[in-house]
């Protein structure tokens, strides 16, 4: 039980630590901040409900997989 709160932790701080780990700093030249940065849209937008199906789809695997081996054991 300790090991299993231990990883939950250790993943929490992982995620919460990334945003601020990737953030792209603004531009203070005009005054607003942030507000006025307009980055342009990576690749990687196109494809992120896809991303997101083949997650979905590995998640009702897996637990179809864990509950064919409570059945059998």
């Amino acid at each position: 039980m300790k090991n299993n709160l231990l990883k939950y932790y250790m993943a929490a701080f992982f995620l919460c630590s990334t945003f601020i780990l990737f953030a792209q700093p603004g531009t203070e030249d005009n005054g607003t901040g942030l507000e006025g940065t307009d980055t342009p849209a990576a690749p990687i937008d196109d494809y992120v409900w896809v991303m997101a199906l083949v997650g979905l789809v590995f998640v009702f695997m897996k637990f179809r997989a864990i509950q064919n081996k409570k059945i059998k054991s």
